[in-house]
């Protein structure tokens, strides 16, 4: 059904050094900026020889930092990635955390429309950490809420999560999920990261089948 793009750093002399390591540091630094607007164009140069390739090629979803959703020229970035790649805007996923949209609702309202307008789609990654309220949220131009994988850890463990899908690594998780209705999920139950590679005889080879399905 769809990718998620993924950053990794693998250090010459360091090894392999987690995204929890380095995005903190590269949010106080600013250069999250940069990295940002590289892991996009990465992306949406893939997707676009997915999309020439495949008779049915992925979406492929982008994370957005609050620095990045907060710039005034994103939408014009986004539309010109689009533009220099020939992307088709539908196969183009952002993603923005729940506390990037609460910041200042109406600017984000404001943002999340322009990029509608483009043809791109939305989802607000994370969801159920920001302390919002659907009611709230429903305001916002947006395809997705992803459950934060914080509620999915806690299924088949404790009632209180069974009420609330992403971040799903068990065969128990993804039953309970099932009986729920969940239709999409993602998680290394699914499959871990990896390289485009590696990933092209999945696509090729899948097909959809009912229940839930993965993302990436």
């Amino acid at each position: 059904m769809g990718l998620e793009a993924l950053v990794r750093w693998q250090h010459p002399q360091w090894g392999p050094i987690s995204p929890g390591q380095f995005i903190p540091l590269a949010e106080e630094t600013g250069q999250v900026e940069t990295i940002g607007r590289w892991v996009l164009a990465k992306a949406c140069r893939q997707a676009r020889l997915w999309q020439s390739s495949l008779d049915s090629p992925p979406v492929v979803a982008v994370n957005l930092s609050a620095r990045q959703f907060q710039r005034p020229d994103l939408v014009e970035m986004v539309a010109f990635m689009l533009r220099a790649t020939g992307l088709d805007p539908s196969l183009l996923k952002l993603e923005i955390t729940e506390s990037a949209v609460l910041g200042d609702a109406e600017a984000a309202v404001a943002t999340l429309r322009a990029l509608k307008e483009i043809g791109v789609g939305l989802a607000i990654d994370d969801f159920g950490t920001g302390y919002s309220s659907l009611n709230y949220l429903r305001h916002f131009p947006v395809d997705d809420l992803k459950i934060d994988k914080s509620f999915v850890a806690g299924l088949g463990k404790d009632a209180g999560d069974a009420a609330i899908a992403e971040g799903i690594e068990t065969g128990e998780q993804l039953g309970i999920l099932r009986a729920m209705g969940c239709e999409l999920g993602q998680g290394y139950r699914f499959g871990k990261p990896q390289p485009p590679a590696q990933i092209e005889p999945l696509l090729v080879n899948s097909a959809a089948k009912p229940g839930l399905r993965p993302t990436g």
